[in-house]
């Protein structure tokens, strides 16, 4: 059996964009997947470890990939910009929208 790709989410505070994107691809059988936010006050707070954990890491806004690198330098030739505002609450029909449009051609 194949590995499954390890696909992190992240998004500043792991409430409505990032955890989408986690409910939306983890019942893909090819993929683990993980979300996490920036902000110190994040549901699911981003770490070293679980930047190291991924194999590919998408983040919602170019801000995000900073400071990701400065967490983990080198980590941003894993990391992926969505271009996604925060300005959609979770699960918003736009959101999931975008997502899907964005995400779907850079996975196996």
């Amino acid at each position: 059996m194949q590995r499954k790709m390890k696909v992190l989410f992240v998004c500043l505070a792991n409430i409505d964009r990032s955890p989408t994107a986690e409910e939306m691809f983890k019942g893909r059988a090819d993929l683990e997947v993980m979300s996490a936010g920036i902000s110190t006050v994040s549901g699911r707070q981003l770490t070293v470890e679980t930047v190291d954990w991924a194999d590919k890491i998408f983040v919602m806004e170019r801000e995000q990939v900073d400071y990701i690198e400065a967490l983990v330098p080198g980590a941003s030739s894993k990391t992926f910009v969505l271009d996604i505002p925060d300005i959609y609450p979770r699960n918003h029909p736009k959101l999931r929208t975008l997502l899907k449009e964005r995400v779907t051609p850079l996975l196996p």
